[in-house]
Order: structure tokens, then C-alpha cells, then sequence
């Protein structure tokens, strides 16, 4: 069972959650990560700034904190209540497949749980997140899945709050690995299922998020059953 230290620092901060405990999926995600410390990385869906935050304070990066929802000003806001300088964040509201970056900018990206929303189509990485990559350079995504695609028979535990359409964002190891191999700049360092699906769920569930407590029905059906986390780590050739 893995021990979240560095996550468990930013519990005051979880009112900022918008899903499953995404700093500690972060600390997860990053465990034994290879990106230098003063990267300048690209939080891509950071959502409220939570994970942002981590990587700031936890890693040392230089992060362009980046949601196309969620607002840059109020991000800003939360950035200087916890004294972040601009020089180390910056945020700004961006829609994934239309990024504002030079090309080689960044020396890593890093998604949590909102890589699947955009990335399901083949060229999304090839012709919208590699080119900002740096050569060597890695990116980091964790995001919901299932531990086998059930599309074609939906369990009912699943639809007491999710529809059709918004599970078809969720899927197994096997399809994100289909994906991600169509292309071939990406040199897969792995795809994997990750340890915290139980507790970040967990920590989601309880919380008073109005989009909490239609998940709580899932989870307290057993629909946590068909659930995971996905790890994919790649370094751009």
C-alpha cells in the first residue's frame, strides 16, 4: 500500500478537488519521475491550480498552469494565498487542442484526470501535445479507467449517475495502448494500472462537491468494482 507524505500536506486544499484526490494521484504518477528539477512543465486540465501547486512546491518545477474551464484569475488568486510567484506559475485558460506554445517549449507535461476527455483520437498527441514537447522530454497523464471495457454491457452500477455518453471517456489499459502506439514519436515508457483508485475514490466521495454526492451512488453500489487509474508515461523521441 503506498503512503501518499507529500500529498497529505495539501489536505486543507481539498475543497479545490473536482474529482478523485487528484494530488494524490499526482504523487502516484510522479514516483521515481525523470523530469530535472527548474523544468518548465505544462499542468494540462490543473482544474481549481491544486496539482499545479504540488508540482511546485513538491518538485520545483516552473509551471504554465493551463484549463480551458476553470478561471485563470481565480487561479491566480489561490496562487498568491499560498505564496506562488509568477515566475513560478502561471496561469492561463487554454483549450488543449489549440495550445498557445512554441514548439519545444516544454520539458514535460503533465495530466491528471482530464487527458481522456481530448485525447482519444490518435493525432490529438502527435499534432497537438508532442510538437510542445521538448526531444527527451516526457509526458505524464493518469486518468480514470475501466479494469476491462464494458461498453457493450454497461453494469447498472455504473449508470446511477454516469450515462452512455460521459462513460465513453473511460477505458482500459488495452485501448489506451492502441491509442498511444499509432504514434511513433511517443517511445512508451509505460502503461499501467495505478494503486490509488480506492482511496482517491474515497476522498472524492466524501467531500460536498454537488458532483461528489452523484458519485457516491457508484461507489456505494459497488460500481468501484469495474474502476482504476491509468498510468501512461512517454518521452518524446
Amino acid at each position: 500500500m503506498m503512503k501518499y507524505n507529500r500529498a497529505e500536506k495539501y489536505d486543507q486544499y481539498m475543497e479545490l478537488m473536482m474529482g478523485p484526490n487528484p494530488v494524490k494521484l499526482e504523487e502516484e504518477l510522479m514516483k521515481g519521475h525523470k523530469i530535472p528539477q527548474g523544468a518548465t512543465v505544462m499542468d494540462l486540465g490543473c482544474g481549481r491550480g491544486l496539482t499545479s501547486l504540488f508540482l511546485v512546491k513538491e518538485y520545483g518545477f516552473r509551471v504554465f498552469a493551463t484549463d480551458l474551464w476553470c478561471s485563470p484569475t481565480e487561479n491566480k488568486k489561490f496562487f498568491d494565498r499560498v505564496g506562488l510567484s509568477s515566475e513560478q506559475i502561471i496561469p492561463l485558460r487554454v483549450d488543449a487542442n489549440e495550445l498557445p506554445f512554441a514548439g519545444n517549449f516544454f520539458d514535460a507535461v503533465i495530466s491528471i484526470d482530464s487527458y481522456h476527455y481530448f485525447g482519444r483520437d490518435p493525432r490529438f498527441l502527435s499534432e497537438k501535445i508532442l510538437p510542445v514537447i521538448k526531444h527527451g522530454g516526457y509526458l505524464y497523464i493518469a486518468i480514470p479507467g475501466m479494469k476491462k471495457d464494458c461498453h457493450h454491457d454497461l453494469p447498472q452500477e455504473l449508470l446511477l449517475a454516469w450515462d452512455a455518453e460521459q462513460l465513453d471517456f473511460i477505458h482500459d489499459i488495452s485501448y489506451w495502448r492502441n491509442v498511444i502506439s499509432q504514434t511513433e514519436d511517443a517511445e512508451i515508457i509505460s502503461i499501467h494500472e495505478m494503486q490509488s483508485n480506492e482511496e482517491c475514490w474515497q476522498d472524492w466521495i466524501q467531500c460536498n462537491n454537488e458532483y461528489a454526492k452523484g458519485d457516491r451512488k457508484i461507489m456505494e453500489a459497488g460500481g468501484g468494482k469495474y474502476l482504476n487509474f491509468i498510468a501512461i508515461i512517454l518521452k518524446r523521441r
